[in-house]
């Protein structure tokens, strides 16, 4: 499964936060993108950091624009994208379906999520015939 690359302005926000003092042309050209971009980023940071005690929601300062492909918005609610967590638990291919079919589970389309929780139920029975789970620990 190849992993899913973080998208630049997410790199960096990241890299701002634990650098403040990086340049914003530093930035730019590292990322490839213009400097208007990189200045809109710490400002938002900066309104985060100023406003922690009125309770502003980062979402309302960084709304998330939705990207189909990279981090499409069924997948990243909550704060963590579905394939960070399947990673990071290192669950093989049917056992990180299920957990992908459950966590968008009535996100996308009409059906209420029914569809999306009968395939987890597809892929958990797959894991369970192929005795696919092996312990971090075995």
């Amino acid at each position: 499964m190849a992993k899913r690359s973080k998208s630049k302005t997410a790199k960096i926000r990241k890299l701002l936060a634990k650098n403040p003092q990086l340049s914003v042309q530093e930035l730019a050209q590292q990322f490839g993108v213009s400097n208007s971009m990189v200045y809109n980023i710490r400002a938002k940071l900066k309104a985060i950091a100023e406003n922690e005690d009125m309770q502003i929601p980062v979402k309302q300062i960084f709304p998330v624009k939705s990207d189909n492909v990279n981090a499409p918005a069924h997948y990243t609610d909550g704060g963590i994208e579905t394939i960070d967590y399947i990673e990071a638990k290192g669950l093989g291919y049917h056992l990180g379906n299920v957990v992908k079919y459950i966590s968008r589970a009535g996100k996308k389309g009409t059906d209420l999520g029914m569809q999306d929780l009968r395939k987890a139920q597809w892929y958990l029975t797959r894991a369970i015939e192929k005795n696919e789970f092996q312990s971090p620990t075995r």
